[in-house]
């Protein structure tokens, strides 16, 4: 069983948890894994969300943010793009670097590499695409409650 969803939000904080819970509960319907879907996926998508809204339409209400998911009983991709002129994903500190630890920024996206099975940005870094596999790969950590 597959399902294909295309979400439309505003630059607006308070849209992103109906949003994920939505879309969590899509991918329940399919039959993707409860425990990826519970810490992983939440935690992933909502990162990617409030980044799109803040810092890609530095949260200018007359933007949106798009999202497309893709649901299987197997995998889960998500793409969150916003209307921003996007950012280089390569140019962002280590926030694991002693000097960086302090910085108020910079550890959405170093969460998301983490708690995603695979992570890509478009070439204009308003786009990011985010894989979460019903097994984790092996190598990965694998988070549940």
């Amino acid at each position: 069983m597959e399902a294909e969803y295309t979400l439309d939000l505003p630059s607006d904080l308070d849209s992103i948890e109906r949003a994920v819970e939505f879309l969590v509960a899509r991918c329940k319907d399919v039959g993707f894994d409860e425990e990826r879907l519970r810490l992983n996926f939440r935690v992933g998508v909502a990162e990617a969300l409030a980044n799109a809204m803040l810092y890609g339409n530095r949260k200018d209400p007359g933007k949106s943010v798009r999202i497309d998911a893709r649901c299987t009983s197997d995998v889960v991709t998500i793409c969150v793009t916003d209307e921003g002129g996007g950012f280089d994903p390569k140019a962002l500190p280590d926030p694991t670097t002693p000097r960086n630890r302090v910085m108020p920024r910079g550890r959405g996206v170093f969460l998301i590499r983490k708690l995603m099975d695979r992570v890509e940005f478009n070439e204009q870094g308003n786009s990011i695409t985010m894989v979460l596999h019903r097994e984790a790969p092996a190598g990965r950590i694998h988070y549940s409650t």
